[in-house]
């Protein structure tokens, strides 16, 4: 409803900063609309019989930004804008002044997008409707008022007191990090120590009991699933579905409303700052996973919530320089232009926004060669990854690249420029293929657990560009990994035809649960060797929220529309991998003890000072050294990893020598049990085991060199220098 009555003039205003700024005489609206002929600020209220609004035409326009302010808006008061201009959408024109737009720069959003038909800037089509039907109203406007169907920006009053959080804030090395990958919801929705009203929300991440378990498991880093304001696609809403992980972003300066318990009137900045505030003082850092490369807009045929009204031709990307169809390389429907200056300043700004006003300390960034694209090539020394690196800001934060996007092209492992990190499928994909014994020998193993050099070394990067997974939010838990051999995503609404098929997963003779206690027990095994694995590989480990307590989703690989208990972690002790969080947390404690286990330098398999051991050798079941017969042997799928750890390669601040234990890793993925000789060598004569699947050789057992040792079948056995 539109209140009808006189309407002052704004104040001309200032076209900087963009975004509602609030000030003790006015509110400074400005907003990036050059081709727009009109454009208004609209203040909602709520009314008796729904929202009431009010429309202040902007009159100011400085470099294509609208701008104006408006005396006795205060901090809570909902808005939008309104822009009208040239109906042109085969060229990328989109104006609609029926449709209420999302600030791009809003701070908070409040409320709940209803993709109904009056969402949509032209006549909406439904898919089932013919080619030259749906053409038709793609190019008719549609008139109807979005008003009571789309999410209001906030303006805010950003004030929060961080107390000693620059002092206490960790920064810690990468050799150093455990990166712990969760959603937010999901993660506490279940928790019976969190209180019920802080259940899913930043409060209750930030609770005692949460902090408390994160630190006591051992990892450092905490990233966080999509938390930028999140909109659902139509036909998830049209299934009673929606988009739980949240990769649908719609505003990268707020917080999504729904995830706080405080209230969605700006009340949800304080409430994320106060998270990573009560993170940070536990030692723990907050990434963010980050959706800069497309929209929630979707394709042309998509809803009209903000950047498609107000400039649509430029803030995607195009087959055809400025004409449709949009050029997508997301899988989404668009591709956000980042050559387009507009667009990678609000990426930019957005970062350096959540890092100077969040205090958060890093970002991995969703199908990032969708972001390195110039035109349509990908380019690596481009203008979004060059002007990240030059930022004085954001080239001191943890940067992590999921290294490809939905395109033939878009695969980029190894090949991202310092100081960039990336995702490694690669090592993934091999430890999986080793313990379900289809890795065709050990010799790509053996790169992926010393680092992967064979990617990063070439371009001077460290080990630590490797950030290694055995699982993520997408794809298999590690229960269902060793639970399923093939996919169960009926309940998506596709007919099981989403998600992947190549889950290199194996379940152990049984598809999905099972009372066979010896499949069970197995399974619990392999879940194991594939954790300790990773926590002992050379790299970044990255732990996928609740697989240390054996979370499953039934066998769905792919539940990010399901926003239940199958995606929530269960803090039950009733049918959790108890034991697999205790061998979780063991290995994590001998990787942080152990600066031999994270080591900044790649092994070379050489002595690191003249006439002592060499830093990285691998021994053969018989004692001795592998030779370039063993490394094309298909059949071998058991070998020992020595690491030696004096000295290390490594120096001190002030240049001294560096020294640790050494440590032999035996890795037998054989589903029969053999016989390992530990070497006899001038340097380790005796080792304790400290970590063991290995039930015949339990954790303190002591083990001389030269002696033969019996290995069960799918085993992992840690010694260390005694």
């Amino acid at each position: 409803m539109q209140v009808d009555e006189p309407v002052p003039d704004m104040w001309p205003g200032e076209h900087q900063p963009l975004g509602a700024t609030w000030g003790p005489e006015s509110t400074n609206f400005a907003v990036f609309a050059p081709e727009a002929t009109r454009v208004e600020v609209c203040l909602v209220d709520d009314g008796p019989e729904g929202p009431v609004e009010r429309r202040y035409p902007m009159a100011e326009r400085t470099l294509g930004i609208w701008h104006g302010a408006l005396p006795g808006v205060m901090p809570g008061q909902r808005y939008g804008y309104r822009a009208d201009g040239p109906w042109e959408p085969d060229r990328g024109r989109r104006f609609n002044p029926a449709k209420l737009l999302i600030d791009p720069y809003a701070r908070a959003i409040s409320g709940e997008a209803w993709l109904v038909d009056d969402v949509y800037a032209h006549v909406y089509a439904a898919p089932s409707e013919g080619e030259r039907v749906r053409a038709a109203r793609m190019r008719t406007r549609d008139d109807r008022d979005s008003l009571q169907y789309v999410p209001l920006s906030v303006v805010t009053n950003d004030v929060f007191d961080w107390g000693d959080d620059d002092r206490v804030r960790p920064r810690h090395r990468w050799t150093d990090t455990v990166v712990y990958e969760l959603h937010v919801k999901g993660f506490t929705e279940l928790h019976d120590r969190v209180p019920e009203h802080q259940r899913g929300t930043y409060a209750g991440l930030g609770s005692p009991a949460v902090v408390d378990y994160l630190r006591d498991l051992g990892i450092t880093t905490v990233e966080l699933l999509p938390v930028h304001e999140i909109v659902p696609e139509r036909h998830l809403a049209d299934l009673g579905l929606t988009n739980y992980w949240g990769y649908n972003s719609i505003g990268y300066f707020a917080p999504h409303h729904g995830y706080s318990s405080s209230g969605d009137r700006g009340n949800q900045i304080a409430e994320f700052k106060q998270m990573v505030k009560n993170l940070h003082a536990a030692g723990l850092e907050v990434i963010l996973d980050v959706v800069y490369n497309h929209t929630a807009e979707g394709g042309a045929d998509g809803p009209c919530l903000s950047f498609r009204g107000l400039d649509d031709y430029g803030y995607y990307k195009r087959v055809e320089y400025g004409r449709d169809p949009y050029f997508d390389v997301t899988g989404c429907g668009n591709t956000v232009d980042t050559t387009y200056h507009p667009a990678l300043r609000v990426i930019l700004d957005s970062l350096r926004y959540w890092v100077t006003e969040f205090h958060v300390d890093g970002f991995r960034f969703d199908l990032t060669p969708a972001l390195a694209r110039d035109r349509t090539a990908i380019d690596l020394r481009g203008a979004f990854l060059t002007t990240i690196g030059q930022d004085p800001v954001l080239r001191h934060v943890k940067l992590i690249a999921e290294p490809w996007d939905a395109s033939m092209d878009g695969y980029q492992v190894g090949r991202f420029p310092p100081p960039w990190v990336e995702w490694n499928d690669r090592y993934r994909d091999t430890i999986r293929d080793f313990w379900r014994t289809q890795s065709g020998g050990i010799r790509d193993v053996a790169s992926r657990l010393a680092g992967s050099s064979d990617l990063y070394a070439d371009d001077g990067r460290s080990p630590y560009a490797s950030v290694n997974f055995i699982t993520a939010h997408d794809g298999f838990t590690l229960r269902d990994l060793v639970s399923y051999n093939h996919k169960h995503n009926e309940a998506n609404g596709e007919n099981n035809r989403d998600g992947t098929d190549n889950n290199r997963s194996w379940n152990c003779g049984v598809e999905g649960e099972t009372d066979d206690k010896v499949v069970a027990a197995l399974r619990r095994k392999q879940a194991a060797n594939l954790m300790a694995t990773l926590c002992l590989s050379t790299g970044v480990p990255m732990i996928t929220a609740g697989d240390e307590r054996g979370r499953t989703q039934r066998g769905n690989n792919n539940a990010y529309c399901q926003d239940n208990e199958l995606s929530w972690v269960d803090w039950r002790p009733d049918d959790a991998w108890l034991d697999l969080y205790e061998t979780t947390k063991a290995a994590l404690r001998l990787r942080r003890e152990h600066p031999a286990l994270r080591q900044r330098h790649f092994l070379e398999g050489t002595p690191a000072v003249d006439g002592g051991p060499k830093d990285l050798a691998w021994i053969h079941p018989e004692g001795r050294e592998m030779t370039d017969a063993d490394w094309f042997d298909d059949r071998l799928h058991t070998f020992g990893m020595f690491v030696s750890g004096s000295p290390l390669r490594d120096r001190g601040p002030r240049g001294e020598v560096l020294r640790d234990a050494s440590f032999l890793l035996w890795f037998n993925a054989h589903p029969e049990p053999g016989k390992a000789t530990l070497p006899l060598n001038d340097w380790v004569d005796r080792g304790e085991v400290v970590l063991s699947t290995d039930s015949g050789h339990p954790v303190g057992e002591l083990v001389e060199a030269g002696s033969v040792i019996a290995i069960e079948p799918r085993s992992l056995i840690v010694v260390r220098q005694a």
